[in-house]
């Protein structure tokens, strides 16, 4: 059950009852106008009016683009109070609030709710305005551009150059029952430009393309902080632990001392990188008055800190033997996700006598990762990202030999790809990729339906319209009849486009592909242009973070390099509360399915942590390809010139999710990555040896390379493993707790073979990845 037993307070009972006495409010966000926030605003405002829903519209604007102008329908309008602004005498329309409270509706819909009314008007602001509404128990629908929230504007006008001509508060968004993005791709709004739908829009700055990506940048991450709150919240109510949803927490732990700034900046880079918070936390004895040289690097320390927004704090400590237990205190205290500290400088015969406070850690963290450090500052100088390295060399005059000439012709051909990611199933995919489709088709492009799973939804169905489709291949498998998109049918045909739906479907036993995602990229490669459907959870990278949040592994998956190489990726956006209404209502599964998913997969929990993860991958998305347009402006910040990732896996169940985590940092890092094993003992096991091909598999599916090593000593691992590193040139070693027996199981003393990794890695950055036991 998803309701708490917890008997409310007096309080909390006058707050609910008040709630029931106001409308409701939901804000449509997106990064720029013309990104279809009053389009899908209209299109629900129908929606609920076909619903026996009293809606009615003022001032509403459509801009005359054709496929708004169609979403009027049959609403009524309730005239909005026209004027014209004198500065520029740009026409203005403001709220009839006399109006609005005579006609009295249960919803209103309107737009811009940054827009400041006329001189002499009740209220100075359309937020006054639709707050007003709310308390007269009229529920508000509006829209409003990421640059239009204050908090938002300046940073917007630094990377972009655009200034918002009006804003409203940054907390507005709390105040929304319901916040919706309305993600779009720079494409779609170019095209929209180009095609004369947006000529009405003042700054045609906005419609530049880095500025594009910027901006649906901002949206996605903005919408995700607040989806993470959200998460705290639903957790706290349900009387669960607190969890940082998918957001980092990175805690640095530094001393007064000339290596404390570089800690923090690398932590800083790494929290930035990771769309996560900073935490810095300095241990001192307190009675002990700071040297004079420690006293600079403090106020240092603190200037830096705030400069590039962390929190710091000093905490007392009378030993150094209890900084361990005090940082791993710290460290659940804030909801810690990734501890940054130095590499320690002690002599292996020193942590015998003396303790390692690196090993004491790692025996009383849960589920948090460590990362050390190595100084490399003064040898490397400053970090900055590659960002696609071999596409920015300059171009020569020599002329290129055959093989290349057909490489790039080849890759001329090859037809655009565009997918539609949701967090669930349900947020609308397929009925976005069909409505598409039919604007597509409008066009006079050849277009064609190749596989469609509609699932028996009705709003989905009607989607289809005049839409193609193609027959699909039926295939007898163990005595049943079995369908399939048919590829070779689509090769023959030929279209310019063809609609492929859930992209990670693995086709029936004895096909000729074996996952729909090669089906795809055949189609890709004779130059059919393809527009395809996926949710989140099916991303391979992320299968283990989809396990924690949901308790689900999930079986089929799409190597993250198939989202990587599409030209578009938009996210569909639906609010976890109105995705369990649509089951509910029967609009997802059969109704035989309803209850079990609502409390299982569909709990709130999941779909609120799985909502973040499809914003914050998607923002990660938008920001790598900035990046690869060798921009300046990206979000995340600078990052090493060169990297090299060397990863560490034994033959244990967590081999894969060292493997998935050492790809997820070695693809933010532009860098090349290796998996390493190492075999002890006698020959392989046929066990063995189908296990290591899947583990090899597995890499090589996510673009690393996978190398076998043999020993006869356990002792031997981290000395062969050093080696092989400094042959990769290894920048980042990834390894995993050395609390278990981590590196092979029935091996006495295996935890010591990651202690000796580790003194020996000092000159590089080792990741101490936590056991998923504990997260």
């Amino acid at each position: 059950m998803e309701d708490s037993f917890k008997r409310k307070s007096p309080e909390e009972m006058l707050h609910l009852i008040s709630k029931l006495q106001e409308g409701t409010l939901k804000i449509y966000i997106g990064p720029v106008s013309g990104s279809g926030k009053t389009y899908h605003m209209l299109r629900e405002g129908n929606h609920l009016r076909e619903q026996g829903v009293d809606v009615v519209i003022c001032a509403v604007s459509t801009m005359r683009r054709p496929e708004t102008v169609e979403q009027l329908g049959e609403l009524e309008r309730v005239p909005s109070i026209h004027w014209t602004r004198s500065s520029d005498g740009t026409e203005m329309k403001d709220l009839n609030l006399d109006a609005l409270l005579v006609r009295n509706p249960e919803v209103v819909l309107v737009d811009g709710l940054a827009h400041r009314n006329r001189k002499g008007a009740v209220h100075a602001t359309r937020l006054e305005d639709i707050r007003f509404l709310l308390r007269h128990n009229i529920s508000v629908m509006t829209t409003v551009n990421v640059y239009e929230l204050e908090g938002y504007t300046e940073l917007a006008r630094r990377l972009t150059g655009i200034k918002a001509a009006y804003t409203v508060p940054a907390d507005t968004l709390e105040l929304a029952d319901e916040v919706k993005l309305i993600d779009v791709t720079p494409e779609t709004i170019l095209t929209r430009f180009a095609e004369g739908h947006l000529e009405s829009h003042g700054s045609t700055a906005v419609f530049q393309e880095g500025n594009l990506g910027i901006l649906r940048e901002l949206a996605l991450r903005l919408v995700a902080e607040g989806v993470n709150e959200s998460l705290r919240e639903h957790r706290e109510e349900m009387g669960l632990p607190p969890t940082t949803g998918i957001m980092e927490r990175i805690l640095v732990s530094a001393q007064y001392h000339w290596n404390g700034s570089i800690y923090i900046q690398r932590g800083q880079q790494i929290a930035r990188r990771l769309n996560g918070s900073l935490h810095v936390v300095v241990f001192r004895q307190m009675k002990q008055p700071l040297t004079r040289e420690a006293a600079v690097f403090r106020r240092s320390m603190m200037k830096l800190v705030e400069k590039i927004g962390g929190h710091m704090e000093e905490l007392p400590v009378l030993h150094r033997r209890n900084i361990p237990a005090a940082l791993a205190q710290c460290a659940v205290k804030q909801q810690i996700t990734r501890i940054v500290m130095g590499h320690s400088r002690r002599t292996r015969w020193q942590e015998l006598w003396q303790g390692s406070i690196i090993n004491a850690l790692l025996r009383k963290l849960q589920g948090v990762d460590l990362l050390l450090v190595a100084d490399r500052s003064a040898r490397e100088g400053e970090w900055v990202v590659p960002a696609k390295v071999n596409d920015m060399q300059p171009k020569t005059y020599r002329r290129l030999s055959e093989q290349e000439m057909n490489e790039q012709i080849e890759l001329i051909r090859r037809g655009t790809f565009k997918i539609y990611i949701g967090a669930a199933p349900g947020v609308g995919k397929t009925y976005m990729m069909l409505r598409e489709g039919n604007d597509l088709l409008q066009k006079g492009i050849d277009i064609r339906i190749g596989l469609l799973e509609t699932h028996g939804r009705a709003d989905t169905e009607k989607q289809i319209g005049q839409l193609p489709v193609i027959p699909r291949e039926q295939r007898l498998y163990q005595g049943t009849q079995l369908e399939e998109m048919d590829t070779e049918a689509i090769l023959q045909l030929h279209p310019e486009v063809v609609l492929v739906d859930e992209l990670a479907h693995t086709n029936v036993p004895g096909s000729k592909r074996k996952k729909r995602y090669e089906d795809v990229l055949r189609l890709l490669d004779a130059g059919i242009s393809v527009i395809t459907t996926v949710n989140v959870q099916h991303l391979e990278s992320l299968n283990d973070a989809v396990e924690q949040i949901t308790g689900v592994r999930v079986r089929e998956t799409v190597p993250d390099r198939i989202i990587q190489s599409a030209d578009e990726v938009q996210l569909i956006d639906v609010a976890p509360g109105a995705l369990r209404q649509r089951m509910r209502e029967g609009k997802i599964y059969a109704a035989a399915k309803i209850e079990q998913a609502l409390v299982n997969f569909f709990k709130m929990g999941n779909l609120i942590a799985l909502r973040e993860l499809a914003l914050r991958e998607l923002a990660d998305d938008v920001d790598e390809r900035l990046e690869s347009q060798a921009s300046a402006r990206t979000l995340r910040g600078p990052w090493r010139r060169e990297e090299s990732v060397f990863v560490c896996v034994s033959s244990d169940r967590h081999a894969e999710r060292l493997i998935r985590r050492g790809f997820r940092m070695a693809y933010r890092l532009k860098a090349a990555w290796h998996v390493h094993h190492v075999h002890i003992g006698p020959a392989m096991s046929s066990e063995m040896k189908l296990h290591l091909a899947g583990l090899e598999q597995l890499t090589v599916r996510l673009g690393g390379h996978f190398h076998v090593h043999y020993s006869s000593k356990l002792g031997e691992v981290p000395g062969i493993l050093t080696a092989k590193a400094a042959e990769a040139k290894a920048t980042q070693l990834v390894v995993g707790q050395a609390k278990r027996v981590w590196w092979l199981n029935g091996h006495r003393g295996s935890g010591s073979v990651v202690n000796k990794l580790v003194r020996l890695s000092r000159h590089i950055d080792v990741l101490i990845v936590a056991d998923d036991d504990y997260r």
